[in-house]
């Protein structure tokens, strides 16, 4: 039999159906995998073997009777945000220590009721502020690519860097992921999947821990852009508890994949063309507008004049959320508690102890630009600053414009615990240089993998969509995925 494992989700689905194989021999498969890659790569920090196996077991019923949903005994991994009933769910920070929510979060529970198996919760940067995932309280996610020659450890991307690990090295065959600045993205491009962040308000937040409220969303990594699509028309839709969630149908995303580029206009951000870009991200961007060219798109550049104030403005919002959201961690409910001499103390104490060092940076700086005196000069500021990013995409798209290609990130993987990073937060801050504009907007993005850098580690480009139109990002991100016909498939080494 091939290795179920390297399916992809959309014929792993049809295996299923065709009564090639169970659901309980696929997710078996996994659970074999995960228990011989995760020692090596940390890409689970929970696994739910008993809950996986009796999910399956009652998928395989329904597919004997010809039923089951459109996800029916297909397996996934959960990202340690999303409330799962009963099941660890931590945010990957200690301050939930031995927390296991009496909910479900919508997400999941959109999944389950489409047939889904659970296999286990995955890795991410605490509470998912981070770039590298290397901020987690379990210790950092190893990527499964290896530069050629060398045995060095490199990051998977962050925050969701759990997610893209474990699709990648077929962990599972897809996985749910967030969004705050990139973390959908930028994990997908470094890893060789595809990452899909749906629009604000696609997907529920409710039942997800939440970072940045304005900013967080959703969505899926996949092996491929079909496996994405198919993932996020069972995430996504109205949820009337979540108050941002928008009532708009849902379309059948994976229907629209194979419909081209014919007669669409593709913008170029001439601000995107940074200072120092390496020569071959600058190529590949290239190659992916004669691609889409070749398929008939016309291609427009554009100027998004506001975009150099992105980055400052995103770290003045999301930790100003951040240290609001964060409150509510005190160590009197729920979690981790460490006694002190009298409750302020206690707060203080388990606070300290519970947060990791970036978490509790983002607090401080979340707090000081939401303080008297402070709170004018820049969150008020920032957020003017994101009304003017939202209108320079606005006035592309109503020139015409249908989507815009960017890079996904400023270079490939780097190295766990690179002291230039470590040392510098806002160089690391500066991996998401590509993608903080599309969640100030509230915009879809996808990034598909298009190539490979000298030492053969993937590099993605990213399509930015019109609100609520992630079908045309799945078109167009599968011409860049035909056209680019590579493997990017990592090679075993765990």
């Amino acid at each position: 039999m091939t290795d179920l494992t390297k399916l992809s989700l959309a014929d792993a689905s049809k295996g299923l159906k065709a009564k090639s194989f169970t659901a309980t021999e696929l997710t078996g498969a996994y659970l074999k995998a995960i228990e011989a890659a995760n020692p090596s790569l940390n890409a689970y920090v929970a696994v739910t073997p008993e809950q996986a196996l009796d999910m399956a077991k009652a998928s395989d019923e329904k597919l004997v009777q010809g039923q089951g949903g459109a996800l029916e005994g297909i397996p996934v991994g959960i990202k340690d945000l999303f409330g799962t009933k009963g099941v660890h769910t931590q945010a990957a920070s200690h301050i939930l220590d031995g927390f296991k929510p009496e909910y479900e979060s919508t997400v999941t529970s959109n999944l389950w009721r489409d047939g889904a198996v659970m296999l286990g919760k995955l890795n991410m940067d605490e509470f998912a502020m981070g770039s590298s995932n290397e901020t987690s309280y379990y210790g950092p996610v190893v990527s499964p690519f290896r530069a050629e020659g060398s045995n060095a450890g490199l990051v998977p991307g962050g925050s969701s860097g759990g997610s893209a690990a474990a699709v990648s090295a077929w962990l599972c065959a897809g996985a749910t992921a967030t969004d705050t600045g990139g973390s959908i993205r930028q994990p997908a491009a470094l890893t060789g999947t595809v990452g899909m962040k749906p629009t604000y308000g696609r997907c529920s937040r409710w039942g997800v821990v939440a970072f940045a409220s304005s900013l967080d969303q959703a969505g899926p990594i996949a092996r491929t852009v079909e496996d994405a699509a198919l993932l996020m028309t069972s995430m996504s839709g109205f949820d009337p508890k979540d108050s941002t969630s928008v009532d708009i149908a849902v379309p059948d995303f994976a229907a629209a994949v194979e419909r081209g580029v014919k007669g669409l206009t593709i913008g170029v951000p001439r601000e995107y063309r940074m200072d120092g870009m390496p020569g071959e991200i600058e190529k590949l961007w290239s190659q992916g507008l004669e691609w889409l060219k070749a398929e008939g798109a016309v291609v427009k550049d554009i100027s998004l004049p506001h975009t150099k104030y992105a980055l400052p403005a995103y770290y003045i919002v999301a930790p100003a959320e951040a240290s609001s959201n964060l409150a509510r961690y005190d160590g009197v409910k729920y979690g981790l508690r460490v006694s002190g001499k009298d409750i302020t103390d206690m707060y203080e104490l388990t606070r300290a102890a519970g947060f990791g060092r970036e978490v509790k940076r983002r607090i401080m700086i979340g707090t000081y630009v939401l303080s008297a005196g402070y709170f004018d000069a820049y969150y008020v500021k920032a957020q003017k600053v994101r009304t003017l990013i939202k209108k320079d995409f606005e006035d592309a798209f109503n020139a015409g414009v249908d989507a815009i290609l960017t890079p996904a990130t400023p270079s490939t993987a780097f190295g766990i615990g690179d002291e230039t990073l470590a040392a510098d937060p806002v160089a690391m801050y500066m991996q998401d240089v590509f993608t903080v504009t599309v969640n100030m907007a509230g915009l879809p993005g996808i990034a598909v993998p298009a190539g490979k850098d000298a030492k053969g580690l993937p590099l993605g480009l990213q399509l930015i969509g019109k609100p609520f139109d992630e079908e045309t990002l799945f078109a167009a991100g599968r011409v860049i995925e035909k056209a680019a016909g590579g493997d990017f498939a990592p090679k075993q080494w765990w």
